[in-house]
């Protein structure tokens, strides 16, 4: 059973997801997942939790997340966005150097794909990625909201 309830955020609308456990989902603007099967459920403690952490995050303070996060995914992928939430909050990392520590021969673009499939936007923060010479570039709700939650967290990037 999937349940979604929206998010009003300073980026616009968040839709979250979940399975009435865990946060499956974060999807900003037009990325959003197929139509949840059951209608907003603002009960949910997992809801709460996700928007008490917002909250924090978009006041400008962040706290570690203390609720669980389920992202489907293949297993690169997974160990893709794994990752990247070492990467801390105000920190950017590249698509390069994500790629140098999962292995010898993995590239970029590889990882670039899996992050482009992240599910949980914002909480698994693809937006600290960042291309080859710290260049803004890729984030699948749009380069503007990218811009926006870079400049929030003060990290410093290339236009």
């Amino acid at each position: 059973m999937t349940c979604f309830t929206l998010y009003h955020s300073p980026i616009g609308p968040l839709r979250l997801t979940s399975d009435g456990t865990a946060l499956t989902g974060l999807w900003l603007g037009d990325r959003e997942p197929e139509p949840a099967a059951d209608p907003c459920r603002e009960d949910l403690a997992i809801f709460n939790s996700a928007k008490r952490w917002l909250d924090d995050y978009f006041s400008g303070n962040p706290r570690e997340i203390d609720f669980p996060l389920a992202p489907f995914g293949t297993p690169f992928q997974r160990r893709v966005w794994e990752l990247l939430q070492t990467v801390p909050y105000g920190k950017a990392t590249t698509y390069g150097a994500l790629a140098g520590q999962l292995g010898p021969k993995m590239s970029a673009q590889a990882v670039g794909q899996a992050l482009g499939k992240n599910p949980i936007l914002i909480l698994i923060p693809c937006h600290r990625c960042l291309g080859a010479g710290e260049r803004l570039t890729g984030f699948s709700a749009g380069l503007d909201r990218k811009r926006w939650l870079l400049c929030h967290e003060g990290i410093h990037f290339t236009q």
